[in-house]
């Protein structure tokens, strides 16, 4: 199956979400080691990856310093891009953070893609939804990515925007 033109200025729009959901994501982060994982597939498509490891220095206050390989970072806000503007998409987006669990295990925060949309899923639902992928991390509740201003954190293109296409 072939994918649908998008127009550009809904390229645009899902671009500037992606930038605010990255942004919104690394402010969040507390100091340590963390990767974010995106995998996303669109109907007939073969899943794509995007990977984004994260350090972070400093005290957990708004002065910390986060790094990021800005290839990566570009991959990552691309990919995500991409998921937000094809209404045809569905995934996960994965925050690991290392040793940030209980008895020093790994927490892994959970959102899930579909029809464009990204939400974030509580802890029970994120450890159902990865059962047998991940073992030895600690599940936690996601928090919101997206802009303060969205509309109950609720992204660019909710699925009842795709009822006249």
């Amino acid at each position: 199956m072939q994918l649908k033109p998008v127009p550009m200025d809904v390229i645009a729009e899902a671009r500037e979400e992606a930038d605010s959901v990255v942004l919104n994501l690394m402010a969040r982060l507390m100091p340590g080691q963390h990767e974010a994982r995106l995998i996303v597939t669109m109907e007939g498509q073969k899943p794509l990856t995007a990977v984004l490891p994260l350090t972070v220095e400093g005290d957990g206050s708004r002065d910390d310093m986060i790094g990021a390989e800005p290839a990566r970072l570009e991959n990552f806000a691309f990919l995500l891009t991409v998921a937000l503007a094809q209404h045809l998409s569905s995934g996960v987006m994965l925050l690991r953070s290392t040793g940030a669990g209980t008895a020093g295990q790994d927490k892994v925060r959970v959102w899930t893609l579909f029809w464009g949309v990204l939400e974030e899923t509580r802890s029970a639902e994120a450890a159902d939804l990865m059962h047998g992928m991940l073992t030895g991390v600690d599940f936690a509740d996601a928090f919101g990515v997206h802009s303060p201003d969205d509309d109950e954190d609720e992204a660019i293109y909710p699925p009842s925007a795709y009822r006249l296409l």
